[in-house]
């Protein structure tokens, strides 16, 4: 009788989140990292470590983490007969490790993951019969980087919001340089004309448009338009 195949139990969590760059740019980063693959479908990123294959080759020990608009999904293995509890903060260490490098394109919900993650932790602290400093030793490392990412987050976070209120600024003084244009550009021909006979009165016939639309705050093709018009009606002659 053939041998039953270990299937290893599998288990998915779910993250809300908003992606802030492309997935072009996050599947460039999962494809620089060794042993991760990628590939893009239905505007979903699905970033792979498959970390052991069975016999038969197939993927026995991997996870899986799908980036999409609104949020994330991670996917992973747990082999038989090992403890779910450790599994899941393996997991969950890798994650956090591959987040902080695409931090720029995609923001995870911070209270959710994070409140999973002190979950994750209390579940195998809680789990364990040795000694908190036996375990503490174990996983500074983790602990380290889980740190290490959240004050990471909020600097970003801070800023994010100190890049948002210059954006605001700057729009308000862009938007009140066009309103002053767009006033500027409201001269009547009329008015115009009689400012530039005023101009070449004073400047010995001639004028230099580039000085006189900076004078004026008026565009210079606009200018040229008004002189060609007052060409054409013989207001002015051209030197030759």
């Amino acid at each position: 009788m053939a041998e039953e195949e270990i299937v290893p139990k599998v288990e998915e969590v779910a993250f809300a989140g908003k992606l802030t760059g492309s997935l072009e740019d996050i599947k460039s980063k999962a494809d620089a990292l060794p042993f991760f693959s990628s590939k893009i479908e239905d505007n979903v990123i699905s970033i792979v470590k498959v970390e052991s294959r069975n016999i038969k080759k197939k993927p026995f020990l991997f996870y899986i983490v799908k980036i999409r608009q609104e949020g994330m999904d991670v996917i992973y293995s747990i082999a038989p007969d090992t403890s779910e509890r450790l599994r899941r903060l393996t997991v969950m260490k890798n994650v956090a490790s591959l987040l902080s490098m695409i931090t720029d394109y995609f923001q995870i919900d911070q209270t959710r993951f994070f409140q999973y993650i002190d979950s994750v932790i209390d579940d195998v602290l809680n789990s364990l019969s040795q000694s908190y400093s036996t375990l503490f030793n174990k996983y500074d490392a983790l602990l380290t980087e889980y740190r290490e990412y959240k004050r990471l987050n909020l600097e970003l976070t801070a800023a994010n919001r100190n890049l948002t209120i210059q954006a605001a600024q700057l729009k308000n003084e862009n938007d009140q340089l066009k309103a002053e244009l767009n006033a500027l550009k409201t001269y009547s021909d009329e008015s115009l004309m009689s400012m530039v006979q005023d101009w070449i009165e004073t400047h010995n016939n001639s004028i230099d448009i580039d000085e006189f639309a900076k004078n004026y705050n008026v565009p210079a093709p606009r200018v040229e338009q008004i002189l060609d018009k007052m060409v054409s009606l013989g207001y002015i002659e051209l030197k030759s």
